[in-house]
């Protein structure tokens, strides 16, 4: 019988080397991005038409695996055509995404609880997200001046019918004062459901009127992470969230805009993505961060955060994971983002929308990204250093 022995440092990597590859064989409860890799870009153009409608305004998106399509909701409030989502088709089984690897396949009117098509202006839908027993639900910003209020509804993915009707806190529902609520087109831009569907969560895009001020150049705004739980329909916690100070360098129109756009559950450990996206008066920002929501206070009981000592209030934690600025590619108005088709390397693809506005100097984009988790050792270690602090 022949005994090896090692030297203790030497020791100790192969224990842990055999405790990682233990661990790496169940699935982890936390999914943590490590880096993001851009894997390619399609464009549609303004004014496309598909089945008598014209393709615009998609503001958010979301996938279904099972049957590997794509959900995009426009945000037409019935200008251009009834309030609607489409279907496509995302080509990545190459591993990248070239021009011509997005195909429409079929759009769907959302139907009111009258059974009927949204008349014009009564709705602003900016949110997607799909379920497994095939309904999607969709938010909306509504639309303070024709006193619409926003909304957070179910719907049928084959017929679009209304399925059911989430409720609404009364600090987020505007009021003829304004002296509350989500501000005019910055509302429920968001919305995403986690992977057990026991939780959906959306955001105002910028702060509630009794919570702070909008967003400016150099200055970031509190917005307001909504949680709902999907068992009982009911709101649950709200958390605090910080959005990045935005400076253009160079601004000759005047003209700014910046929120939080979109979040994306990553796991049901509370750990999510979002895009934060500004309009600088001469092209886009957009930043994506990896958030966390395990050591944010909960603000639900809160009614004005700016009644509030700040130092009582842990907002979300932040990590940003890519300037998209840094990218070698013209962005457009990114709003939308969704976990999409697992790659022929077996990595998690992500997919970025944008919303053209229906104006002829923008077009749909879509970007494709793949993600890198981090590796089986690391999360070892980070495990470790949580039962051992």
């Amino acid at each position: 019988m022949f005994i090896i022995r090692l030297p203790k440092p030497q020791k100790l990597f192969l224990v842990i080397i055999l405790i990682g590859s233990f661990f790496s064989h169940f699935p982890s409860p936390s999914l943590i991005i490590s880096s993001v890799e851009f894997i390619g870009e399609a464009t549609l153009p303004t004014g496309l038409s598909f089945q008598k409608t014209e393709i615009g305004g998609l503001s958010g998106i979301t996938y279904d695996a099972k049957n590997n399509l794509y959900y995009a909701i426009s945000d037409d409030t019935g200008r251009k055509a009834p309030p609607r989502f489409y279907t496509f088709k995302i080509d990545l089984s190459q591993g990248k995404l070239t021009d011509n690897g997005v195909t429409p396949v079929n759009v769907t009117n959302l139907l009111n609880t009258n059974n009927q098509p949204f008349s014009l202006n009564t709705s602003d839908t900016e949110g997607i997200a799909f379920t497994s027993k095939n309904t999607i639900f969709v938010s909306s910003e509504g639309n303070i001046y024709n006193q619409v209020n926003p909304f957070i509804d179910e719907f049928s993915l084959a017929s679009g019918q209304t399925i059911s009707t989430l409720p609404i806190p009364d600090k987020f529902l505007p009021d003829p004062q304004k002296k509350k609520g989500i501000r005019s087109n910055l509302g429920f831009e968001s919305l995403s459901i986690t992977p057990d569907e026991k939780f959906l969560f959306t955001a105002s895009e910028n702060a509630l009127i009794q919570d702070g001020k909008e967003a400016k150049s150099g200055i970031g705004t509190s917005c307001r992470i909504l949680e709902y739980n999907l068992l009982t329909k009911q709101p649950e916690r709200e958390f605090l969230y910080q959005t990045q100070p935005v400076k253009p360098f160079f601004n000759p129109t005047g003209k700014f805009a910046s929120g939080l756009s979109d979040l994306l559950a990553l796991d049901n450990q509370g750990h999510f993505i979002s895009i934060e996206r500004s309009f600088t008066g001469f092209g886009f920002t957009i930043f994506l961060f990896q958030i966390s929501l395990n050591n944010a206070t909960d603000i639900r009981n809160f009614d004005s955060i700016a009644k509030v000592d700040t130092s009582e209030i842990k907002p979300v934690e932040k990590k940003l994971l890519l300037d998209l600025r840094n990218l070698d590619v013209s962005l457009d108005n990114i709003e939308g983002l969704t976990l999409g088709a697992k790659l022929p390397s077996g990595e998690q693809s992500l997919i970025l929308i944008s919303d053209n506005n229906f104006r002829g100097l923008q077009q749909t984009q879509i970007l494709a990204f793949k993600l890198k988790p981090e590796p089986p050792l690391t999360r070892l270690l980070r495990r470790l250093r949580i039962l051992n602090p």
